[in-house]
């Protein structure tokens, strides 16, 4: 019998409000462009891609892992989750 594998998926461990912060604080520490657009396509699939897209008004396209969010879809993606975004000296 051979080893069975299957593909990590974070979405599916992002069940509360405190995983989501913990996970998009972690992704935005290296100011890591692709990684932060990545952790957001994550935290969407989470919430549920068609709520996501409901509450800011934007498409899933916009939503995806893939894509290269703008600054406008960023704070719409937070906002929409009840959050906001904060600046702090770096360590």
């Amino acid at each position: 019998m051979g080893l069975k594998t299957t593909v990590f998926d974070p979405a599916k461990y992002l069940q509360t409000e405190e995983d989501i912060i913990a996970y998009l604080d972690t992704a935005m520490e290296d100011n890591d462009p692709s990684h932060i657009a990545r952790a957001l396509g994550d935290v969407a699939r989470s919430e549920g891609l068609t709520a996501i897209s409901r509450r800011t008004g934007l498409g899933w396209q916009a939503l995806s892992a893939q894509g290269n969010p703008t600054l406008e879809t960023v704070t719409a993606i937070i906002q929409s989750l009840g959050l906001r975004l904060s600046v702090q000296k770096a360590a």
